[in-house]
């Protein structure tokens, strides 16, 4: 039973107990765009002191903005949109933040209660449409339970494994007059996340631990949704276990640190992948054993025995089955983890991990990061982002489209902080960049905020630079123009025979990405040859009162290496094209 503070009970209509709703949950944004079903909402808003709206351009970019906004702060992103297209526009963003366990609330208007299932004037069905990529969704067609459904929406997308919430509000339901009265108590005896773990399988854990002799951390974006990076910093340099973080884990461990190989997966590096294919024991925290990183599953790490923790207990042994599963917080995993170490040290059972760390160390310096450059002279995508990433530092947030860009970025920025790298994972979704940049900087105004886009991505979102320059968030992109859809192109010239199908983007420049930039308001810049990388970025960086656009013209034929094809087991991962690592060489 729901109970309401006696002090709030005033009469109003359902749209301004969905403002005050929103008012009591700490909503400071909104990211959206009004039409005829949520106009109701808008109203009340207009006169709200603490809610900031932002208009944005496209209602995919409001969803994105949302993300990026709850991927910087940590706090639950909120997004608003009309009936029917407008709806239907924030399925893309639902469903990458489903995808990244990104909290978020979606509050869409619907037709009214007695038009609904009649194909009325812009009616879709959203709340059937999302029930696939929401944690949970809500149709309200009685203005009474507006304040509830907000309250529950918000807790559920904040709890557990976070992730959106979708709100659907019926137009009649907000033109009516209502009571308000804001919960103080929530009773929802279906959801109750499990965050303390068992005690027994924390102990069996640490057992594992200090008797393994190839023991690896694999560490997903579970334990920053968890803000568990202290935990897991102090669970490596105890244990002394080597790390591997995800692409959705960047900056949960620092890239500096020398317990770090790098990143797993398709595009891991060499230490990383292969200390996960030749380890004994994998500790999964946080992660879902993803096809990305695991390659052909069935040949993924043979000899290792699994611990597995998560939030969500429908992760565990989903795709490896997990010898000890731990249903819980990755904070509180990783702490009682600590405790137990600790005893297990105590007791005089320290772990030997020498001669693994003999081996990961030639793996770590035999297979470093690189990349060649041009024989014409073109200006090398990654040294543009590795240049960027020494010039403005690891202090800034940096955030990704998806494609080639995304992975260079992922690979030649050094992350040493926990919520400065903000991509999609997941989904994968092209467009991600600018509008998740734009609320990355809403939640982060202090921080220097940039995109990096490719010229594909960049122009199915770009239209989000006018939201930028109008509201004055000075958001910077830098865009990777290699004039072609590059990771599909990668691919085309891998297993395709170098078909070019559908992947040139014009190589004349159409468009002009900086008369582009200039025209929404922003201050565009070109550069093409390495001499003016420096002196570019450097530019960019002394705007700070409106968002800056950097076209910077790439080598089309860049690829990113290491690569494990889709569907090959990471035993074959190839470091150049052609190229396997030489696993017998000598040093």
């Amino acid at each position: 039973m729901v109970q309401g503070h006696s002090d709030d009970a005033e009469t109003m209509t359902g749209a301004a107990s969905l403002i005050r709703s929103l008012e009591r949950a700490g909503v400071d944004t909104v990211f959206g765009i009004p039409g005829g079903a949520i106009l109701p909402a808008y109203d009340p808003m207009f006169d709200s002191q603490q809610i900031r709206h932002i208009l944005v351009r496209h209602e995919q970019g409001a969803g994105h903005a949302a993300e990026g906004y709850a991927l910087a702060t940590g706090r639950v992103g909120v997004c608003m949109a009309t009936s029917g297209p407008g709806a239907t526009n924030l399925v893309t963003p639902i469903a990458d933040a489903h995808m990244d366990s990104v909290p978020m609330v979606a509050v869409t208007g619907q037709v009214a209660s007695a038009a609904i299932g009649t194909d009325a004037f812009q009616e879709a069905d959203i709340r059937g449409i999302t029930m696939p990529i929401t944690k949970h969704n809500y149709l309200v067609t009685d203005p009474a339970e507006i304040p509830r459904v907000v309250a529950e929406a918000f807790h559920i997308a904040s709890t557990g494994r976070p992730g959106p919430v979708l709100v659907d509000v019926a137009k009649d339901a907000m033109q009516a007059q209502t009571t308000f009265a804001w919960p103080d108590t929530l009773d929802m005896p279906g959801y109750h996340p499990t965050t303390k773990p068992h005690g027994k399988q924390i102990r069996e854990a640490a057992r594992l631990i200090t008797s393994a002799k190839r023991p690896v951390l694999y560490v997903g974006g579970g334990v920053l949704r968890a803000q568990a990076w202290p935990e897991l910093r102090q669970l490596a340099e105890l244990s002394g276990l080597p790390v591997v973080t995800t692409l959705t884990a960047r900056g949960a461990f620092p890239d500096s640190h020398p317990q770090h190989l790098g990143m797993p997966g398709m595009h891991g590096t060499v230490a990383a992948v292969t200390s996960l294919q030749k380890s004994d024991l994998i500790v999964a925290l946080g992660a879902r054993f993803d096809d990305r990183v695991t390659g052909k599953l069935s040949s993924f790490a043979p000899g290792a025995t699994i611990i597995h923790a998560d939030i969500d207990p429908a992760e565990i042994s989903k795709n490896r089955v997990a010898d000890v599963p731990i249903v819980g917080d990755c904070k509180e995993v990783l702490s009682e983890l600590i405790v137990a170490i600790q005893a297990e040290h105590a007791a005089d059972r320290q772990g030997d991990y020498a001669g693994w760390w003999t081996q990961l160390n030639q793996w770590l310096d035999r297979y470093p990061l690189g990349y060649a450059t041009s024989d014409g002279g073109e200006l090398a995508p990654q040294y543009v982002i590795e240049r960027l990433g020494r010039i403005v530092g690891p202090d800034a947030v940096y955030v990704g489209g998806v494609g080639q860009h995304q992975m260079w970025a992922s690979q030649f920025i050094s992350y040493e902080h926990p919520g400065t790298w903000l991509n999609s994972g997941g989904l994968g979704t092209m467009g991600f960049a600018v509008p998740a940049a734009m609320g990355a900087q809403v939640g982060k105004p202090d921080s220097t905020v940039w995109a990096i886009d490719g010229d594909g991505c960049f122009q199915m979102t770009n239209q989000e630079l006018a939201t930028c320059a109008i509201e004055g968030i000075p958001i910077k992109v830098a865009v990777i123009n290699n004039a072609s859809l590059g990771m599909v192109r990668q691919w085309q010239t891998l297993f395709y025979n170098e078909r070019y199908s559908n992947t040139d983007l014009h190589s004349q420049r159409i468009p002009d990405f900086a008369k582009l930039a200039e025209a929404y308001g922003c201050v565009g810049l070109r550069c093409d040859k390495a001499d003016d990388v420096d002196a570019t970025i450097e530019k960019a960086m002394s705007v700070d009162d409106r968002p800056v656009v950097v076209d910077f013209g790439v080598h089309r034929d860049a690829m990113v290496w290491p690569m494990v094809a889709a569907g090959t087991s990471n035993d074959e991962i190839q470091i150049a094209k052609g190229m396997a690592p030489d696993w017998d060489r000598e040093d």
